[in-house]
């Protein structure tokens, strides 16, 4: 008759097997485990165990030899199993991958699961599960516009550097104009929310004309500016300058980031600021708006005030924004600029090496 190995505790592996074997929260497999253990420590033979905890006598001397193996951490997880052999081979699913990645359908720009089943003979669950492990999104794309402003690396510190450490004795604002807001009004009335269906709104609408916003950032606390015209021509923009010099100390000095817009550098524009001292113009690069951090104060107005409001005309559109800002300003949080200039350059740079290599192909 063959006999087992022998299994010795010391008195912390016992403590913990006899807690686990107590434990009404475990799995009932480690629970199991725990048992076969002790019994086997206790002298008795695989035999005897499957027969007191009904298992097989396989099963009690898996885990005798996986405890004198591994000790208790080898009662935590089973074996790795073998499962099914693999259809489709390493060449074959390399090919699904260079051809989503370098090729596209003869009637259609992207591949989808089911054109590349057909043209590869597989099912459209394999490729699925071929695109998901190598991060394929054939469905996907994603816009990008890299500056070629000259003077990029040079402007880009600029403006991150008064993000990042702000002059004392100033104020930095984060200045634009969101224009043509249109005052759409819905031809049918929409439904409520309720319980199981969200809200909805008519896809057609009506046209009731547009205003502009002007908006002024401070930097430091998150608070707004905000001036409302009907277009935004340098007129416009010059009275939304008196507005910024009126509506802050006039003992600060001002440092307003803006973008390349022509009204922004009109004559008459270039004319007022060199009798007002106090204001700094700092240029975002060509093709850099992503740079003025009142873009994301545009983003936050139209998804909660202005994408799915209702406006017969344009002063309720206008009384809509005004009220938006004022309460924004009765709790402004600011935005925090956490992006280096030295990682956004080497972002550009790889960005910029790519499509060269796009472009030599």
């Amino acid at each position: 008759m063959r006999v087992a190995a022998p299994v010795q505790l010391d008195p912390a592996q016992e403590w913990e097997l006899r807690r686990r074997l107590r434990g009404r929260s475990l799995p009932a497999r480690l629970v199991e485990r725990a048992a076969i253990v002790l019994l086997a420590a206790g002298g008795k033979q695989d035999r005897e165990i499957a027969e007191e905890l009904r298992i097989t006598p396989h099963k009690a001397a898996r885990w005798r030899k996986r405890f004198l193996a591994l000790g208790i951490a080898g009662l935590e997880k089973d074996a790795p199993r073998p499962g099914r052999r693999k259809k489709f081979s390493r060449a074959q699913v390399a090919a699904v991958v260079r051809k989503t990645m370098n090729e596209a359908p003869p009637n259609a720009t992207h591949w989808s699961t089911r054109t590349t089943a057909a043209a590869t003979g597989m099912s459209k669950v394999t490729i699925g599960r071929i695109w998901k492990a190598h991060g394929l999104k054939p469905h996907r794309v994603a816009t990008f516009k890299l500056s070629g402003d000259p003077q990029f690396a040079e402007k880009l510190e600029a403006i991150v550097g008064l993000y990042l450490n702000p002059p004392e004795h100033a104020l930095v604002l984060c200045a634009d104009e969101k224009s043509q807001i249109q005052a759409l009004d819905r031809t049918q009335p929409g439904l409520p929310m309720k319980r199981g269906r969200g809200a909805t709104m008519t896809h057609d609408y009506k046209r009731n004309g547009t205003t502009s916003l002007f908006a002024a950032l401070n930097v430091l606390d998150g608070s707004v500016l905000g001036l409302c015209q009907q277009a935004h021509r340098h007129q416009e923009w010059l009275e939304f300058l008196r507005y910024i010099d009126a509506g802050t100390p006039a003992e600060k000095q001002l440092h307003l980031i803006v973008d390349n817009y022509a009204t922004h550098k009109h004559p008459k524009v270039q004319r007022w600021l060199k009798r007002h001292p106090r204001f700094h113009i700092h240029f975002t690069p060509t093709s850099a708006s992503w740079l003025n951090m009142v873009e994301r104060f545009f983003r936050d107005l139209t998804q909660n005030r202005i994408r799915r409001g209702v406006f017969p005309g344009v002063p309720e559109l206008i009384d809509a924004i005004y009220d938006y800002l004022d309460r924004h300003n009765q709790s402004p949080k600011p935005f925090i600029w956490t992006a280096r200039a030295n990682d956004i350059l080497a972002k550009v740079t790889r960005g910029q090496r790519a499509l060269l290599n796009v472009q030599s192909v």
